[in-house]
C-alpha cells in the first residue's frame, strides 16, 4: 500500500513535468536540469520504500528507472525520456545524462577498490581463492549454455556493423561474463546487521568477491577485446587472445606494483599543498587517470578505477589537511552520480520486450543459471564444519557488477533491448532473494551447531 501511494503521489508530481518536456528553452541545459529532478528524486523516493521493506536501495533506483522509461505506455504525451533509450543518442541532454551515469560506475568501482587493500587480497586463504575461481568459472559456462540455447540470431544492430562470418558464439561468451560477476555488498551488509561478519563463512565470501572482481573484471576486457577485433574484421587470434589477457594481468599488477614504490611518495607531496579541495582532487585525478589508462590499455575504463581505488589506502591521506577520510570526501559525489547510473540503468529496460515468452524464458534461463552457478563456489570451502550452503547463498547477487557489465554489453551492441531487459531481471531477482535465503541458512546452520554432539 505504501509502494502504492508514493508511485501515485509521484506520478502526479512527475506526468506535468514530463508532458511538458519537449516545449522549447532558451538555455540547452534545462533538459539536462529537469532530467536530473526526476531522476534523482525518483532514486531516492525508490530507495527509500525499498529500504524500509528491508531491501538493496540499489533496487529502489532500478525499478524506478524501469517506471520513468516505459511512462510512454501509459501516456505517449510521456516521451521525455525517450531520448536516454536509443541505441545511439542524439539529443545533447541525453548525452550529458549519459555521461553522469558513465562517471557515476567509474566513481564506484573506486568506492568499491578502496573497500579493500592489496594487503588483503595476498591474505586471502585457498578458500576464498576456490570459491572464486569456481564462482567465475560456473556460471560463465552456464551463461554461455543459457545464451546458446535461447539465442539463435546475433542482435540487429550488431549484425548490421560486423562482417559476414562474425560468430554467434562472442553473444553467448558475453552472456556468460555477465553471469560471472558478484555483489558482496548486499550480503555484507546482512551478515553485519546479524553481528555475523566475523565469521570464517563471512571472512571467505568477501575474500573471494575481491578475487572474483578482478576475475570478472579480465574476464569482462578479454571478451569486450575478442568482440571489438571481431567488428573491424580482424578475429583474435590464440596469440592476440593471450597478449590481451596478459596486458589485463600486467596492467592490474603493474598498476598495483607501481602504485605501492611511488603513490606514497606522490600523495606525500601533495599532501604539502595547502589549496582547499586537495585530497579529494588528489583521489579523483589518480582514479580518472588509471581509468583512462586502462580504457587506452584496451581494457574497460573501471578497471583502472578498481585499481585506483585498491592502490589508495588511508595511510597514504595522513599528511593532507582535511580531517575526514577519503571514503567520506567521496560520499556526496556517489550520492550524485552512482543512483543516475542505476535509475539509467531502469530507463532503458522495455516492458513491450516481455510481451514475448522468449524473452522471460531467457530471463528465466539466466536466473537459475546464476544461482547453480554460485552454489558451485561452496564446494571450494575446503575448512570443515563451515557452512558451504551460506557461502554459496551469499556469492549469489549480481547487483550493481552485474549491470555494469550489461551495460557494456549494450554499448558494444552484442546485447541487445530483450536481452537486456532478461539480465535486468536476472540482476533483480538474484538480488531480492539473496538476504531473506540468507538469513534462514545462517539461522538453521546455527540451530544444527547448537544441537550437534559435543
Amino acid at each position: 500500500m505504501l509502494l502504492k501511494r508514493v508511485f501515485v503521489v509521484m506520478l502526479l508530481l512527475v506526468a506535468p513535468a514530463l508532458a511538458a518536456g519537449e516545449s522549447g528553452h532558451a538555455d540547452p541545459v534545462a533538459p539536462v536540469l529537469l532530467a536530473l529532478v526526476v531522476i534523482l528524486a525518483v532514486a531516492k523516493i525508490g530507495s527509500e520504500i525499498f529500504e524500509r521493506l528491508g531491501q538493496p536501495a540499489v533496487l529502489g533506483e532500478l525499478l524506478g528507472g524501469v517506471l520513468l522509461g516505459n511512462l510512454i505506455l501509459l501516456n505517449p504525451a510521456w516521451n521525455f525520456f525517450e531520448p536516454l533509450r536509443a541505441q545511439v543518442m542524439q539529443e545533447n541532454w541525453a548525452v550529458v545524462i549519459d555521461s553522469l551515469a558513465r562517471l557515476g560506475v567509474i566513481i564506484l568501482l573506486f568506492e568499491v577498490g578502496l573497500e579493500s587493500t592489496v594487503q588483503g587480497m595476498m591474505k586471502v586463504g585457498a578458500s576464498s581463492l576456490l570459491v572464486a575461481v569456481l564462482g567465475v568459472v560456473a556460471p560463465f559456462f552456464l551463461g554461455f549454455g543459457v545464451s546458446w540455447f535461447f539465442i539463435k540470431a546475433l542482435p540487429a544492430e550488431l549484425a548490421a556493423i560486423v562482417p559476414a562470418g562474425f560468430s554467434l558464439n562472442y553473444v553467448h561468451m558475453f552472456i556468460g561474463a555477465v553471469l560471472c560477476a558478484t555483489s558482496v555488498g548486499i550480503t555484507a551488509r546482512v551478515f553485519k546487521d546479524l553481528g555475523k561478519l566475523q565469521t570464517k563463512e563471512a571472512q571467505i565470501i568477501l575474500g573471494a568477491a575481491v578475487i572474483d572482481d578482478v576475475l570478472g573484471l579480465i574476464i569482462l576486457a578479454v571478451v569486450s577485446g575478442i568482440i571489438t577485433a571481431a567488428e573491424l574484421g580482424q578475429p583474435l587470434a590464440i596469440g592476440a587472445l593471450l597478449r590481451l589477457i596478459g596486458v589485463s594481468i600486467l596492467f592490474l599488477g603493474g598498476a598495483l606494483l607501481l602504485g605501492v614504490f611511488f603513490v606514497p611518495k606522490i600523495m606525500k607531496q601533495l599532501a604539502k599543498l595547502r589549496t582547499a579541495g586537495v585530497m579529494l582532487i588528489s583521489a579523483l585525478l589518480f582514479a580518472f587517470v588509471l581509468s583512462y589508462l586502462a580504457n587506452a590499455a584496451g581494457l574497460a575504463a573501471i578497471v583502472g578505477a578498481f585499481a585506483a581505488g585498491l592502490i589508495l589506502e588511508e595511510v597514504h591521506f595522513h599528511g593532507f589537511r582535511e580531517e575526514i577520510t577519503i571514503e567520506k570526501l567521496l560520499k556526496p559525489i556517489a550520492t550524485f552520480l552512482v543512483p543516475i547510473f542505476f535509475v539509467l540503468m531502469g530507463i532503458q529496460v522495455r516492458l513491450e520486450t516481455f510481451a514475448n515468452l522468449s524473452v522471460l524464458g531467457v530471463a528465466a534461463g539466466l536466473t537459475i543459471a546464476a544461482i547453480i552457478g554460485k552454489q558451485i563456489c561452496g564446494l571450494g570451502v575446503l575448512e570443515k564444519g563451515l557452512d558451504r550452503l551460506t557461502v554459496g547463498v551469499g556469492m549469489i547477487p549480481r547487483g550493481e557488477v552485474g549491470l555494469i557489465f550489461a551495460s557494456i554489453g549494450k554499448g558494444l551492441k552484442v546485447i541487445d533491448d530483450a536481452t537486456f531487459s532478461a539480465v535486468v531481471i536476472m540482476v533483480i531477482v538474484t538480488t531480492l532473494i539473496t538476504p531473506p535465503v540468507l538469513k534462514i541458512t545462517l539461522a538453521q546452520f546455527e540451530k544444527k551447531r547448537r544441537t550437534r554432539p559435543a
